[in-house]
């Protein structure tokens, strides 16, 4: 009985995608620099094992974008009623940024096995 009232109150459900596309994109954007600050301070993990965090930032940052404009389309659908254009917008940043440090840093890495191959 709850779902029913709950369905057809005048108050629109928060936009939750666009909350997910900014806790995503945050954390892509520092899947990256914390890989790089577990292996400086840690003496059991190398340089080459946190290399784990490059990928991990590409795939979040794709769905932080992803995320991101299906918050946009459903804030265009409603009228803008469940909001969330902001954190989809901040998401998409965060998304593009986290991309941005996961190409820059796979080519860091490559390039550092490229040295170690021909050391």
């Amino acid at each position: 009985m709850e779902e029913v009232l709950r369905a057809r109150s005048a108050r629109a459900l928060p936009n939750g995608r666009a909350r997910a596309s900014l806790l995503v994109g945050v954390l892509a954007t520092a899947s990256v620099p914390a890989a790089l600050t577990i292996a400086a301070y840690s003496s059991r993990i190398d340089l080459k094992e946190a290399a784990v965090g490059v990928p991990l930032a590409f795939v979040l940052g794709i769905v932080a974008l992803a995320l991101s404009r299906s918050a946009r389309r459903v804030s265009a659908i409603t009228l803008g009623r469940v909001g969330g254009t902001t954190a989809a917008r901040m998401g998409s940043i965060l998304g593009a940024l986290g991309i941005y440090l996961a190409l820059t840093s796979g080519l860091a890495v490559a390039f550092f096995g490229v040295l170690l191959l021909f050391e």
